[in-house]
C-alpha cells in the first residue's frame, strides 16, 4: 500500500516524522527509513497556504497513491467542538473567492464565474479510525478570521464547521491523480478575535499525530 501523508508545516506532523524516522525533514517530498513491510509512506510538507500547497501537489502528486491524507491543525465555529478534537472534513470551500459589491459580499455562484469553488474528498476505503470521526465542512481562507463581523458573514455565507488555510487546495490537487484522498484536522482553536493564550496546538497536535500512527499501524 502506498501512502501520503500531506502537511503545511513540519511542526504540524513532528511526532509522526520522529516516529517515520524522518531525521531532518525538508519542505517538499519525504520518505520513510522505517520499513513497514507492505506499505510505502512519503510525507509532503507544503508550506503554508494554499498556493504554495497548490503548487507542491502540482510538483509531486505524479503517481497513484492508495491513500492521500491532508492534515493539520484548524479552527473551529462550532462551539460543540472541544480544543483537540479530530474531525474529519469531507467538503472545503474556497470561500473568500467572489467580488465585492459595496457593503455585500457576492460570492462565486453569484456572480457566475467558471470553474470551481467548492471540492470534496475521494474516500471509498473504510477505516474504523477514520470513520470514527465526525464528519464536517470546511472553508479554506488566506486571511484566518479573528473579526466578529466577518465571522458572522462567512457564517451566513457558507455556515461552516472548520477552516484552514490549505483544504481545499488539497482537495483540488488530488482530484485527478485517483486514489483515495481525505482530510482529517485537529481542532487547535475556536474561530474568534486572535487570542492564542486560548489555543490548545499541542494538544491538538498530540492527538493528530497518535491518530496518524495508529492509522499508519493499523491500515
Amino acid at each position: 500500500m502506498k501512502i501520503l501523508v500531506v502537511s503545511a508545516t513540519q511542526f504540524e506532523v513532528k511526532p509522526l516524522l520522529n516516529f517515520l524516522g524522518i531525521a531532518i525533514p525538508t519542505t517538499g517530498m519525504n520518505n520513510a527509513n522505517i520499513d513497514f513491510e507492505d506499505k510505502d509512506i512519503q510525507v509532503l510538507i507544503t508550506g503554508v497556504g494554499m498556493v504554495n500547497t497548490a503548487f507542491m501537489m502540482g510538483r509531486y502528486i505524479n503517481s497513484l497513491y492508495d491513500v492521500v491524507i491532508n492534515v493539520g491543525v484548524c479552527g473551529t465555529f462550532n462551539r460543540n467542538f472541544e480544543l483537540g478534537q479530530l474531525v474529519h472534513i469531507t467538503s472545503d470551500i474556497l470561500s473568500e473567492m467572489g467580488a465585492e459589491d459595496g457593503e455585500e459580499f457576492l460570492t462565486y455562484d453569484q456572480i457566475n464565474l467558471p470553474g470551481e469553488h467548492v471540492f470534496s474528498e475521494n474516500y471509498i476505503i473504510s477505516n474504523p479510525f477514520i470513520d470514527s470521526l465526525k464528519k464536517v465542512k470546511g472553508i479554506t481562507v488566506n486571511t484566518v478570521h479573528g473579526n466578529e463581523t466577518t465571522i458572522k458573514k462567512v457564517q451566513q455565507l457558507y455556515n461552516p464547521d472548520v477552516e484552514s488555510m490549505e483544504g481545499a487546495a488539497f482537495f483540488a490537487g488530488c482530484s485527478r491523480a485517483g486514489g483515495d484522498f481525505i482530510q482529517i484536522r485537529a481542532i487547535s482553536n475556536y474561530v474568534e478575535k486572535r487570542d492564542k493564550e486560548k489555543w490548545q496546538m499541542p494538544l491538538a497536535i498530540k492527538n493528530l499525530n497518535d491518530f496518524l500512527i495508529t492509522f499508519i499501524k493499523n491500515v
